[in-house]
């Protein structure tokens, strides 16, 4: 291996020569504490930025096993080093000049949510910490600045490893601090399931955000507390008593008027499936992490799903135990999605109203008689939500503004008061008597067939020179194929997009055989995850990129089903 040294007279050597000379540092060079590896130097200095690794072993930085003993915490471990870096780079970005993105020096930038992400990676056998970056390096016009990059690779880089990712330099109490929420947030998880509950709310919890563009808590906002009858206590290992709302398996109905809190309330539920650094007012805020957002999503392609549990007999004599469509409608798309979610898994449904086709939710007492229900194909949600529990053990949760037929159905009812919650379920079901929802017989719906096989595509295959581009949280696409994730309103940051995109990739070249059902390429993709992390899908001699941020399975099932072309259903 080269030695520090060796790069400093390397750059000496190549000082204001053309750009393309900065090509010769590629490679490993070992400093004091640490291995910085070059891993791509870019074309010029207005294109991508060079990407660079960090490699400090874990002896020398002298964190104990104990940050990174299991999944939890080690995940919550590298998400406090790398909002450590990602602070200090900030301070050196740009200070060595130069023309287009010379002086550059970019990292992941951590929001809200605790995610898994390639920028920080602990290696849990021997503590290593591998750092990704990006650097733009300097350049007079396209004449190499090596005194410039010298400046960022002997001054800078150095002095924020030695002030971030040595336990010498982390106050312990901050650490320690940000292991025990980890312990604290798996214990509750944990007992969710020994409870049977699919979440719970912490009293003194925030839930309104700052604004619709920002994920931070809004000032002065009042802070959530349980109704009596749904409190429970948690005795964690180092918060100790935490009391707040359970939400028991079945079905639960959140009600209000405008403005009082209900959707807040539900978003809070549907990102409960990550957990939340402190102070961000929602860090005990713990749902199902199978748990997924529902809604109508107009336009969507379906990709031969199996949607008879909710629409069958269509005039046309469509098959819809084998549905494709490249256009679908309100109640199509939410009748897929549906499906969709109880094949990746999902054991409880987050609904809105609001963001619903009305005609897959309810049909009232009038429009049944108008229309009867041996003409109508579509057996709307109402008439399916007892039965998704009781014979799939899936729970929803549901906010309605005005469709108070659900109050038959439902197993708990909650009403939101500005912004407070109250039960009231036995008051809210006595007044449903006088107001009776009649169904018919609905007939029990045949298991979904979750069969579906993915052809290999021997075109795609050929194809040495495969581009990806994600953009935000909108989509991501994969040469010219651009697959729409707009309405899936889990995924919180566009670096899951960006793993997303590679995910694909990766199955499309080595998994899909025209053998495996799409539920069995996931689980297999998921499992090398567990045994390798990210280099199990974009690993084989290449670089692994510094900006991925590691998505739920439910989320590579949602990007699978919206492939118009890119996943050829058998």
């Amino acid at each position: 291996m080269k030695t520090e040294a060796d790069l400093q007279t390397l750059l000496r050597q190549i000082d204001h020569k053309g750009y393309p000379a900065y090509k010769d540092t590629k490679g490993k060079y070992q400093f004091r504490q640490y291995i910085l590896s070059i891993d791509h130097v870019q074309g010029d200095p207005f294109a991508s930025p060079s990407k660079v690794s960090i490699l400090v072993p874990g002896k020398a930085a002298g964190f104990d096993k104990s940050c990174y003993e299991n999944k939890c915490r080690r995940i919550a471990f590298q998400d406090y080093l790398l909002r450590r870096v990602s602070a200090k780079i900030k301070d050196y970005s740009f200070k060595a000049k130069g023309s287009g993105k010379s002086g550059l020096l970019g990292i992941s930038h951590p929001g809200q949510e605790i995610l898994e992400r390639s920028a920080c990676a602990v290696n849990p056998e021997n503590g290593d910490i591998t750092i990704r970056m990006e650097i733009g390096f300097p350049a007079n016009g396209r004449t190499i600045n090596a005194g410039e990059l010298g400046k960022i690779l002997f001054d800078f880089l150095p002095l924020c490893v030695r002030q971030t990712l040595f336990a010498a330099s982390c106050p312990k109490e901050g650490l320690e601090k940000v292991l025990f929420l980890a312990d604290d947030q798996q214990y509750i998880r944990e007992e969710l399931k020994k409870r049977g509950l699919v979440s719970f709310v912490a009293n003194g919890a925030v839930l309104p955000r700052k604004s619709g563009i920002s994920a931070l808590p809004m000032k002065d906002a009042k802070a959530f507390g349980s109704p009596e009858s749904m409190e429970i206590t948690f005795e964690l290992p180092h918060h100790g008593r935490l009391s707040g709302m359970g939400i028991q398996k079945g079905v639960t109905l959140i009600v209000g008027g405008g403005y009082h809190g209900k959707s807040t309330l539900l978003e809070a539920l549907e990102l409960g499936v990550y957990n939340h650094i402190a102070g961000d007012g929602r860090e005990y805020v713990i749902t199902d992490d199978t748990a997924m957002k529902l809604r109508a999503e107009d336009g969507r392609s379906i990709q031969k799903t199996d949607i008879s549990m909710f629409i069958r007999n269509l005039p046309n004599g469509r098959d819809t135990k084998n549905f494709y469509t490249e256009d679908a409608s309100g109640s199509t798309s939410q009748a897929a999605n549906t499906v969709e979610a109880m094949e990746a898994g999902a054991k409880v449904f987050l609904i809105d109203e609001d963001t619903s086709a009305t005609n897959f939710m309810i049909r009232d007492e009038l429009m049944q008689r108008v229309v009867s229900r041996d003409v109508e194909p579509i057996i709307p949600f109402i008439d399916r939500v007892r039965e998704l529990y009781h014979e799939h053990g899936i729970s929803t949760i549901l906010v309605a503004g005005s469709c108070g037929s659900y109050f038959h159905k439902a197993d708990c009812i909650i009403r939101m008061n500005q912004y407070q919650p109250l039960e009231i379920t036995a008051f809210a079901k006595k007044e449903a008597e006088n107001f009776p929802y009649t169904m018919g017989d609905v007939e029990k719906a045949k298991e979904p067939d979750f069969g579906r096989i993915v052809k290999r595509d021997a075109a795609f295959a050929r194809d040495d020179r495969i581009k990806m581009r994600t953009d935000g949280l909108d989509g991501f696409s994969i040469n010219r194929e651009e697959v729409d994730m707009r309405y899936v309103e889990q995924l919180v940051d566009s670096e899951q997009l960006t793993a997303l995109s590679y995910m694909l990739k990766y199955m499309k070249l080595q998994v899909f055989d025209g053998k495996k059902t799409v539920g069995q390429a996931v689980e297999e993709i998921y499992r090398r995850i567990e045994e390798k992390g990210f280099v199990a899908f974009c690993g084989g001699g290449s670089v692994i990129p510094g900006n991925l941020a590691m998505p739920r399975p439910q989320e590579l099932y949602a990007a699978l089903n919206r492939c118009r072309a890119l996943v050829q259903m058998e």
